[in-house]
């Protein structure tokens, strides 16, 4: 709700609207107006409401008893106070409550507060949906645009291109309507310079293709790079990285990301989408006073927003809401629980209803495999488990590596020349091979497919010497010489796929890791697919097939081990299970085959955590230094918290305010000489009894609107914290109260508590800061950083490294 006073002012960030923190409000305050003399009530008259309680005026100005625009908020690079969010949240939401009693307005405006959650979701699924069909549909286009262009109108794919052609089936992809470059130049398609000619053109497309992609990262977005769900992981733990989810952010990635991914290089569009649906949702939060105002309210949202991305990358909304919340969200209440499968739901809605992928399905891989696994297929699922747990512990280690490198030399100076090169090499590469030529996706879909009659692909080049079939059941079948091609070229394409991606996930485009992962596992799974097969068909009297492969019959699918395959791939890189699973049987729509898939994610699971514990996810995190304490992972030495406080020993003493002795000059000073987010107030630097914490940036922006605004405030004005300050002699300057900003219950602990303990305690609440006491004295100050400097410690790790980069 708004609060009275609240006005834009010179403190938000130039930002704008893109900023991650545009929030005013004031912070917690847990005093009672009852606590002041009678004077104050006669001659104040109201009290305001200020965050966590209600503060009288009194005889002593205090300037902050109508909050100040930027009281309240944070700094770029800073974490959020997940409880101080929370609690002015539960004071709007009670003020709201007792004001919806009094009148018919008030009890329509609780209602429109109560909804507000829901219609935002619907807007988040809306704009999201919209956003992944448009950059389905033109990222379709522009691939295909690199092979040749369609004369009935150059809007039209290949596929859309020939939907109206005459041809027949088998030559569904030679219809005259569409024309490949060296037709188009030449006049005719075969022979060694048309070959060439269409070579060029395919390389040049990419190139243009991925070089205005990096530029326009460059020149406008920076952050619309990479993934993005490292960082949104991140944002979501309470990190503040300003920009990150705004609107020049959205608008580069969406138009970057078809760029990316139509250039043909090794990366995939899910991990973006996840970036641009929360880019939506971030925006959309400021159309809301609840959510533009709370931090800790709009990071449900994004968690929302994050569900309706994974929704819309796969057409799996289930799989998106258990994405969200075993992956990416650090705090996932019940409530954002459903409003989560709402924006998933509304997004996967929306998605259906523009039909980017023209088969009117939802699903992007869709599958029909005829015959049920048998039990002993789940020795080859293991092995493919196996396979995808090595492939990724060896990725994410090559990538770190690699990345680091790219950090740490001069190479990190020239991304424009590393895409440029990398791009040339994927091309050059991938063109002879149609397998690598074809997008990423579309290898992914002939991959799963089960070989029916009508197939012409050359996966499904089998000698045909039955006599009859019943429907679509086709017996397994000798491999014809088309088969053992399209393993040689499958083999290939295994081997660049592996080496190429290591290198592509990280550059400076938008970069997703989900259909990469996939397709490497699709391969090796439709090549070991074939091997089961080509055994069973000749060797279907050995023990371990005679009981349910009898000659004849159609026993092994291999398309069905390519699914499995991607799952475990995917799983062995990012580390998911349940949401893995999920996602895969709503992406391919193969609900029989979740225990195949299950025994696969598992076992690549415990493979890649045998070898390193880290996912590909968590590794970028570290990697960057961003400040995310891992729920997951348990902390079990024997430290205490005066060994993690600062100051330690032999360090200056902590820098306290004292609550009423120290003069409006003496604050300034500290405040310059040092870069702390926030001081403890004590009653005296003698005592060091502790009254509470004042953040930095409240102090700053109420000194600076005194000084423009309350009369009397000079750099020897006194600066108290208390409802009573003590009495001056009447020559003095006027006295600045400052008790509104302060936050009253910091949270404390011993100096003998156990660093488990604060462990547990920093992850659950989230906090940002922990002063630690000693008989009810202040001791020193343990902050976020320097608990996840220490856990890096304990791990034998550079505990300078958790610095933002």
């Amino acid at each position: 709700m708004d609060q009275k006073g609240y006005r834009r002012g010179s403190f938000q960030s130039a930002t704008s609207d893109e900023d991650m923190l545009e929030i005013a409000g004031a912070s917690m305050d847990f005093s009672m107006a009852d606590d002041d003399p009678p004077l104050d009530r006669e001659m104040g008259g109201f009290s305001s409401y200020n965050g966590g309680g209600m503060n009288g005026t009194s005889t002593m100005m205090d300037f902050l008893e109508e909050p100040l625009p930027g009281v309240g908020t944070y700094e770029d690079f800073n974490t959020i106070d997940w409880v101080r969010e929370k609690s002015r949240d539960r004071d709007r939401h009670r003020e709201i409550t007792n004001r919806s009693k009094e009148s018919t307005w008030a009890l329509l405006h609780s209602v429109s507060d109560a909804f507000s959650g829901w219609l935002l979701m619907l807007l988040i699924g809306l704009l999201a949906g919209s956003l992944a069909g448009l950059i389905d549909i033109s990222a379709h286009w522009m691939t295909d645009l690199k092979e040749g262009v369609c004369l009935a109108g150059f809007w039209f794919n290949h596929e859309h291109c020939c939907w109206k052609s005459n041809t027949t089936f088998t030559d569904r992809d030679k219809c005259p309507e569409w024309k490949s470059w060296s037709q188009l130049i030449l006049g005719h398609g075969e022979g060694a310079f048309a070959y060439i000619l269409n070579y060029f053109m395919y390389v040049i497309w990419a190139l243009m293709f991925s070089l205005l992609a990096v530029l326009l990262v460059k020149g406008f977005a920076p952050y619309a790079c990479g993934s993005g769900i490292p960082e949104i992981k991140t944002i979501l733990s309470g990190f503040i990285i300003r920009g990150y989810l705004g609107k020049w952010t959205l608008v580069i990635k969406t138009i970057t990301l078809v760029l990316a991914v139509s250039s043909g290089l090794s990366l995939g569009k899910e991990g973006p989408l996840v970036h641009v649906a929360c880019c939506c949702g971030n925006i959309l939060c400021h159309l809301f006073t609840k959510y533009r105002k709370n931090e800790a309210k709009r990071r449900e949202v994004l968690s929302a927003a994050a569900a309706a991305g994974v929704s819309v990358a796969f057409g799996a909304p289930i799989g998106g809401v258990l994405f969200s919340l075993e992956e990416v969200s650090y705090y996932f209440p019940l409530k954002t629980l459903w409003r989560s499968f709402f924006a998933a739901l509304v997004a996967a809605f929306t998605l259906r209803s523009i039909n980017p992928f023209g088969n009117s399905r939802l699903v992007l891989f869709y599958v029909e495999f005829h015959m049920p696994w048998h039990l002993l297929e789940l020795v080859p699922f293991i092995l493919l488990g196996i396979f995808g747990g090595l492939w990724g512990a060896f990725f994410i280690r090559s990538n770190i590596a690699w990345c680091r490198r790219r950090k740490t030399t001069r190479l990190g100076k020239y991304p424009v020349l590393e895409v440029f090169v990398v791009t040339a090499i994927t091309a050059i590469l991938a063109f002879p091979n149609e397998y690598t030529r074809m997008s990423t996706s579309e290898l992914i879909s002939e991959l799963f497919n089960d070989c029916g009659i009508l197939d012409s692909s050359q996966l499904c080049e089998y000698v045909n010497d039955f006599n009859s079939t019943k429907g679509d059941d086709l017996p397994d079948r000798a491999a014809g010489p088309g088969v053992y091609t399209a393993m040689w070229q499958l083999a290939l394409a295994l081997i660049m796929k592996v080496f190429i991606t290591i290198f592509t996930f990280g550059m400076k485009v938008p970069s997703g890791l989900f259909i990469p992962s996939m397709a490497v596992g699709a391969i090796a799974g439709r090549l070991l697919g074939v091997a089961v097969e080509q055994l069973a068909f000749y060797h279907h009297d050995w023990a371990i097939f005679s009981g349910w492969c009898s000659q004849g019959a159609d026993c092994i699918t291999p398309g069905l081990y390519a699914m499995v395959g991607a799952a475990a791939c995917l799983g062995g890189v990012t580390r998911m299970t349940v949401s893995l699973v999920v996602i895969m049987f709503e992406l391919t729509g193969g609900l029989e085959y979740i225990v195949p898939l299950m025994a696969a994610a598992m076992t690549s699971k415990w493979v890649a955590d045998a070898i390193g514990r880290e996912g590909i996810y968590d590794a970028h995190i570290r990697l960057n230094g961003y400040p995310f304490l891992e729920a997951k992972e348990e902390f079990s030495h024997k430290t205490r918290a005066m060994d993690v406080m600062r100051p330690r020993k032999n360090d200056p003493a902590l820098t306290v305010i004292t609550q009423d002795s120290m003069s409006v000059e003496d604050v300034e000073t500290i405040v310059t000489k040092t870069t702390y987010s926030g001081y403890p107030v004590v009653v005296s630097r003698a005592s060091q009894r502790l009254v509470g914490f004042v953040l930095r940036r409240d102090l700053i922006i109420s000194i600076e609107n005194a000084r423009k605004k309350q009369d009397g405030i000079v750099s020897s004005s006194v600066i108290c914290f208390t409802d009573y300050c003590p009495p001056l002699p009447p020559s003095s300057p006027s006295v600045l109260k400052l008790r509104s900003i302060l936050d009253l219950s910091p949270f404390t602990v011993t100096d003998e508590t156990p660093m488990e303990i604060v462990v547990d305690i920093f992850r659950k609440l989230g906090l940002r800061q922990c002063l630690v006491t000693h008989n009810g004295k202040l001791l020193g100050i343990i902050t976020k950083k320097d608990v996840l400097k220490h856990i890096a410690q304990m791990a034998n790790q550079d505990p300078n490294s958790i610095l933002f980069n």
